[in-house]
This record gives C-alpha cells, sequence and structure tokens, in this order.
C-alpha cells in the first residue's frame, strides 16, 4: 500500500464526511480505520466517510453497474456501514463532479439502498432521488420534560417522529431520546423531528438522531418533515397529482423538499468541498491495526 491516501473533506449543510478516492476498492478500510479517520480530535474529523468506487470493482455493488458507474459505499462516524445517507449523496456527487467524473446534469450513484438518482445544477445545488415515504397508522406521543405533543409517524428508509411545536427550544438540549410511546411503535428506536413554521412552504426544525443525539442536518428527517406538514397542510401529491414543496431549515443550513404526485420525494440542496490532502498509512496503520 502507498505511505500516502488522497482524502477530501465535504459537507452537505454542515453534515461532514471524509471521502476516499478509490475507484479500485484497493484501499482496505475496517471499521476501525474508518473510527479513527472520522474522529475529530485524533484523526481529520467527520460525521461518516464516503469510500468513492467504481460499481464495478466492489462485489456489493457489481449487480449495480449497468446502471450506476459509481457506487457510494458510505460508513458512519463509528465505521458501521449504512446503507443511504441523503447528504452523503449530494456531498460523493459533488466530489464525481470536481474530479471530473462527472459533468452537470443528471447522473446515478449505487448504494446499499440502490440507485439513487441525482442531479447537479449549474448553481452548484444538488438534488437526489430520496424514494417514497411510508406513513404507518397509529397515534404516536413524543415528550419533552413535562411538555407532550402529538406525532406524525413517518417513514424514510427510517424512522421518524414529527412533532409540531410553538417554539424550538420546548425541544430541550435533545442530549436524551425524547420518550416516546406507544413503545411498539419504534422498537427499534426513532429519529424525532421537532418543527415550527417560518412561514408558508417554510418551516424549521431540530432532530434528535437515534443514537447519535442533535444534528446539525438530517435528510431523511428532512424529507419526513416535509412530508408531515404536508399532509398537516391537508395536501397530498399522490391525491391531488400537484407537487407539494417545502423549504426546511436545520441547524446546519437549508433543504428543500418536494414530493411528486407519483409519490417520490427529492431533496435539494449545498454540497461543498471544503480540502483535500492525504492520509499517512503508517499512521493509519498504527492508529488503528487489523
Amino acid at each position: 500500500m502507498s505511505t500516502r491516501i488522497a482524502f477530501l473533506k465535504g459537507h452537505g449543510t454542515e453534515n461532514d464526511f471524509v471521502i476516499v478516492p478509490d475507484p479500485e476498492n484497493a484501499i482496505a478500510l475496517p471499521p476501525a480505520a474508518v473510527a479513527v479517520l472520522c474522529d475529530r480530535r485524533a484523526g481529520i474529523g467527520g460525521d461518516g466517510l464516503l469510500h468513492v468506487v467504481r460499481s464495478a470493482a466492489h462485489p456489493e455493488a457489481r449487480h449495480m453497474a449497468a446502471e450506476a458507474e459509481w457506487f457510494m459505499d458510505y460508513r458512519n462516524g463509528d465505521g458501521s456501514i449504512a446503507e443511504m445517507c441523503g447528504n452523503g449523496v449530494r456531498v460523493f456527487a459533488r466530489y464525481l463532479q470536481r474530479a471530473g467524473h462527472v459533468t452537470e446534469g443528471d447522473l446515478a450513484v449505487a448504494t446499499r439502498g440502490g440507485v439513487k438518482t441525482v442531479h447537479i445544477a449549474k448553481n452548484g445545488d444538488v438534488t437526489v432521488g430520496m424514494g417514497k415515504a411510508l406513513l404507518p397508522e397509529g397515534d404516536v406521543t413524543v415528550s419533552v420534560g413535562e411538555r407532550s405533543w402529538p406525532a406524525r409517524n413517518v417513514n424514510m428508509g427510517n424512522p421518524h417522529a414529527v412533532a409540531f411545536v410553538d417554539d424550538l427550544s420546548h425541544a430541550g438540549d435533545l442530549f436524551s431520546p425524547p420518550p416516546f410511546s406507544p413503545a411498539a411503535a419504534y422498537p427499534d428506536g426513532v429519529n424525532v423531528e421537532f418543527v415550527v413554521d417560518r412561514g408558508p412552504g417554510h418551516v424549521a426544525l431540530r432532530v434528535h438522531e437515534r443514537g447519535v443525539g442533535e444534528t446539525r442536518s438530517c435528510g431523511t428527517g428532512a424529507c419526513a418533515v416535509a412530508v408531515a406538514t404536508a399532509r398537516r397542510d391537508g395536501a397530498d401529491p399522490t391525491a391531488t397529482g400537484t407537487p407539494a414543496t417545502y423549504t426546511v431549515d436545520l441547524p446546519g443550513g437549508t433543504l428543500v423538499i418536494t414530493e411528486r404526485p407519483d409519490g417520490e420525494i427529492e431533496m435539494t440542496g449545498p454540497a461543498v468541498i471544503v480540502a483535500e490532502g492525504e492520509i499517512d498509512a503508517e499512521w493509519l496503520e498504527a492508529a488503528a491495526p487489523a
């Protein structure tokens, strides 16, 4: 292995990532190595890692190679493997553009959650097809301290409880998971979004991501909030044939979410590359021995 490994650093609405270009899947990235690279004090720092591999070179993506040349081998900051990350896909696409692999316009990105459609606009924004939302039936309640609110159960491939509040400060510190009931609604835990109105078609949120705490941005959370807000406002694009679009402010920036008449949800937002450099492979091997 080379003693130097190229990397970049990027973020989408302050959801930040270490990017490791590796077209031929030649770099070993075990969980311990990913965790060290994502460590904000001992490594580069990031919420996750984007391993950039050609689909044909990765055993988990070869079956998608005919549809998408590039595979986003996404890892969480603790080194665990994840199926999909909406903010990560935007940053992944921005890297491909920067490296000259793609240009403005449409492209397909293979993920463990399937092939995602992506559009890079001339103004730099990136739009990602996020799939369809599921709306499980049943009443859900979330609580913070003495306050409780009804919440909308929305599944974007991961579970969300969306609660509309009068003030975002009512969400508390969000260090601990907000209690919810009934427990059977979310047997594996839940991402909880607290939402306030900013104006017509415009909301703001804070989010507790399960297993993490409060985060600066959550792409699936923004999509869940847009769907829940549309239903609260009496809008259902699959019934009316009219798209519903919401501007969603997150602590780390702003996303625009559109639910189309076919039920597909599109997320549009910025993606920024902030730095590039080299990882010392000897340091990485010593910090995260195999």
